[in-house]
């Protein structure tokens, strides 16, 4: 009887525990376990939101980097946002995609000559209308914790491969570290040693994404190898257009068969980005077949719907809403145990 009691107990006691585990499970909890497990998940299309949401709708709703694109971004469901890093002139990580100001602030000149005092005086600007808005450039300490718990956050390094161990320990000095994609371009073994010498500075506990492009790489066997070398989560695959191609008809080398298989073997995503590049053709990183493909020609399913059908399960776009919206309606998107987009904000930064 007493055995019978104990078991009874211990029972009850890991009920209660598991769920409180499932009631105090953030948001970036939920989306880690479906980054972490490709496999489990291909039926669901992840949304990495391009600097970090604010490039929809013709550049009005948001400024680009900014605190107020990366809510809007949690608000629709998008589970990762991109932002760019770079230095002030002090050294400190802010957040800029530019190496200048000029485009998407009140100010001029080059980012690494001002210091973060005086980038703080700077006020981030909406492209597409113009109007200067209350908020100033954000460093990475803030831009971090504006997305802690709640969305997964990818950090685009403008910066040396030797800055990114800086970079992680930021994050790890905010108990985050797990949430932080970081990300670099690979081509040859060499690019490989370098990454590994320099991500094992930043020590464990992160995501580390590989970016393979096909004007270096021509098939899944070095994917081959960077899975060795690192066992990432995801790889980001572009595919490049040049001005005079039509569009893809088999996503290229690196969305071959041979790539998918790779890909199931290692448990990880295949990253595509159908976001736009300023003066270079429609979809110049897709193929072809990119956001405005999807939005301005009202062909989602030739754009979106063609990269998950060659094996996408991650898709950074400039159009996150439009995106999720017509995921979701054709059956792309496996809702979540709650609903991600409901999560309180676990800081009190301004967005203004």
């Amino acid at each position: 009887m007493r055995t019978l009691w104990l078991s009874l107990l211990l029972s009850a006691a890991l009920a209660a525990v598991s769920g409180q585990s499932l009631a105090g499970e953030t948001r970036a909890a939920q989306i880690l376990d479906r980054f972490e497990h490709a496999n489990q998940w291909r039926d669901h299309v992840m949304i990495a939101a391009h600097r970090a949401g604010s490039m929809q709708a013709g550049k009005t709703l948001y400024a680009e980097n900014s605190l107020a694109a990366v809510e809007g971004s949690i608000a629709i469901g998008a589970e990762i946002v991109e932002v760019d890093v770079r230095r002030a002139k002090d050294g400190e990580f802010v957040i800029m995609h530019d190496s200048w100001l000029d485009r998407t602030t009140n100010c001029k000149g080059e980012v690494v000559k001002y210091t973060l005092a005086e980038l703080k005086k700077c006020r981030l600007v909406i492209e597409g209308t113009g109007v200067v808005t209350n908020e100033t450039v954000s460093t990475l300490r803030e831009m971090l914790l504006a997305t802690r718990d709640r969305i997964l956050i990818n950090l685009d390094n403008k910066l040396e491969v030797t800055d990114l161990p800086g970079m992680i320990a930021e994050a790890r000095d905010l108990g985050m570290a797990d949430q932080v994609i970081v990300k670099e371009n690979l081509w040859n073994r060499q690019r490989i040693d370098a990454a590994s010498a320099a991500l094992a500075k930043a020590g464990g506990g992160f995501q580390f994404m590989p970016i393979l492009a096909d004007d270096a790489v021509h098939d899944a066997t070095f994917a081959g190898e960077v899975d060795k070398a690192f066992a990432p989560r995801a790889i980001e695959l572009i595919n490049w257009r040049n001005g005079a191609e039509t569009l893809t008809s088999t996503g290229g080398p690196l969305f071959s068969n041979h790539m998918r298989a790779e890909a199931a073997r290692g448990d990880w995503h295949l990253w595509a980005d159908t976001y736009a590049i300023v003066n270079k053709p429609g979809g110049f990183l897709a193929g072809g077949r990119g956001d405005e493909l999807a939005v301005a020609a009202s062909l989602p399913r030739e754009a979106w719907g063609f990269w998950v059908d060659h094996g996408a399960t991650i898709i950074q776009t400039d159009e996150p809403k439009a995106a999720i919206e017509w995921l979701a309606a054709n059956g792309y998107r496996v809702p979540y145990t709650t609903d991600i987009k409901q999560a309180e904000p676990a800081h009190t930064a301004s967005i203004n």
